[in-house]
């Protein structure tokens, strides 16, 4: 692989990428291949529903390197230098942009564009065509035409969850330790 690997080459090594990620059971969300010094780096994101855990990380991996390796054995398909595989979860700056990945955060808070305005709100539901959004709680429906890429907004606490109370400190002690 170059520096920029080809359309073409990107595309035949997704195409060796995808049915594997796949039959594992997951979704191909990305697939990129970059120059890293000497070697290629062939980075892979997968995500499933549920979210994608460390050892699900390591056995798309092992399935991902073993199909690399055979291929590349046959016919050279990395290229003549060595690759690094990487495989990742997305992150949570990855826009929402597919059903799927609306679903996967019903109950999280996101940021869109409508009507040319930032809106934040809750993601209560997500269905083919719209995602509902708890919007200063009045539920909304909103095609996920006009909505566009939605952003995860990363939140310490979740409402109603142990140790909103600034109190508290979650290890059944006062803040200043008192035994009580």
């Amino acid at each position: 692989m170059s520096a920029g690997a080809s359309a073409g080459q990107r595309a035949r090594i997704a195409a060796l990428v995808e049915p594997v990620v796949a039959q594992a059971g997951y979704d191909l969300e990305d697939l990129s291949i970059s120059q890293a010094g000497r070697r290629s780096l062939v980075r892979v994101v997968v995500d499933v529903d549920g979210g994608v855990s460390l050892d699900n990380i390591a056995e798309v991996s092992r399935a991902v390197s073993a199909a690399l390796d055979e291929a590349d054995a046959e016919n050279g398909l990395t290229g003549r230098s060595p690759y690094t595989l990487e495989v990742t979860s997305p992150g949570v700056d990855r826009p929402l942009t597919l059903p799927r990945h609306w679903a996967r955060n019903v109950g999280r808070l996101v940021s869109v564009i409508l009507d040319g305005k930032p809106v934040t709100g809750r993601v209560t539901a997500a269905a083919a065509d719209a995602v509902t959004l708890d919007i200063g709680g009045s539920p909304r429906e909103i095609a996920y035409s006009a909505a566009g890429p939605g952003k995860v907004q990363v939140e310490f606490t979740k409402p109603g969850k142990p140790g909103t109370d600034a109190a508290e400190t979650g290890d059944g002690t006062d803040e200043e330790g008192d035994d009580a």
